[in-house]
């Protein structure tokens, strides 16, 4: 089987570490500098400069040739969110089977990959690819579980055959609505719970906003379509235990720092790389707004974000709220 990722940052990188021990691997690169270093120094200096790349990984800046080259196996979109709609409409009119790792929603609209999928290439073979997963562990090797989601049971096959190994367990789901409201809200649900360690508000506080953020992210995704059984998995509870507490979490980095009282935009240069949560945390609350979905742990970020609202006033504001059923 061939496989392309379309995305040199970190996370698909990591990916064609991973598969290229198994499969013909072709990793395209926007950047035509970058792509030219990554071949010189066998290096993804920029995003994973910890990580020798294989020999047997292809770097190609030929966005055609490059999907081309997976004619017959699988194209991994491996980009921010932002780029999405971008990269499936540059896509052929008989693409292959096409996966996705971004999440979050798109920036504008609100949408998922899935409602971009069907308004650019409707026609598509796609789904998500998600889960609790570092990219620098994935390159390392480390043992990793993702959850392959597609209404195409075939596709979901295929992304088994390409990506399943003795460090990488790929399970599937019939439910990409469910999976990808869980990658995108626990970014969110990630800064919130970062703020609250960077105030020092102790490991209760944590356990609380990460269990009433799961409610936030199960009430959202039932009332667009998901499963709720969805977010006791993979691309659910487990990515957002994972994103909440890990150091190497850039969601959690923005929460921390923000604690600190650092501008939102200083906080974006120093980190280096996208932190989705930031971009998605007006949208997710836009979408559960129009969906009467309360959703008070997302309401207090966006405030955050938007300088409306202190970290200590976001606090005070949760707190405050009525006694009421946990169910």
């Amino acid at each position: 089987m061939n496989l392309t990722i379309l995305g040199g940052g970190a996370w698909g990188t990591a990916l064609a570490i991973n598969a290229s021990a198994r499969h013909a691997t072709r990793l395209w690169v926007r950047d035509t500098e970058q792509a030219h270093r990554m071949r010189t120094h066998q290096r993804n200096e920029r995003y994973l400069r910890e990580v020798r790349l294989p020999d047997t990984l292809q770097i190609s800046t030929d966005f055609d040739s490059s999907v081309e080259f997976a004619r017959d196996g699988l194209v991994i979109i491996a980009t921010p969110m932002s780029a999405l709609s971008e990269m499936l409409k540059r896509l052929p009119a008989d693409p292959p089977g096409v996966m996705w790792l971004c999440k979050g929603f798109q920036e504008g609209t609100g949408w998922l990959g899935h409602e971009v999928a069907k308004a650019v290439c409707p026609q598509a073979r796609v789904g998500v690819l998600s889960g609790p997963s570092f990219a620098i562990e994935v390159a390392q090797g480390r043992p990793t579980a993702l959850v392959a989601a597609s209404h195409d049971a075939t596709l979901c096959d295929e992304a088994v055959a390409a990506l399943h190994s003795e460090n990488l367990r790929i399970y599937t789901s019939t439910d990409p609505i469910g999976v990808e409201v869980g990658g995108a809200v626990k970014n969110v649900l990630a800064i919130a719970t970062g703020i609250a360690d960077g105030m020092n508000l102790g490991l209760n506080a944590r356990a609380a906003l990460v269990t009433r953020g799961l409610a936030e992210m199960t009430r959202l995704g039932m009332s667009l379509g998901a499963q709720p059984g969805t977010f006791m998995g993979l691309s659910g509870l487990g990515d957002l235990v994972l994103t909440a507490t890990g150091d190497l979490s850039r969601n959690r980095k923005v929460g921390l720092l923000l604690a600190q009282g650092l501008p939102l935009q200083q906080i974006l240069r120093e980190l280096g790389h996208v932190a989705e949560g930031v971009y998605s945390a007006a949208m997710v609350l836009r979408r559960a707004q129009a969906r009467g979905v309360e959703m008070p742990i997302t309401e207090a970020v966006v405030a955050v974000l938007e300088g409306r609202m202190t970290p200590r006033e976001a606090v005070e504001q949760l707190m405050g709220r009525e006694a009421r059923s946990e169910h």
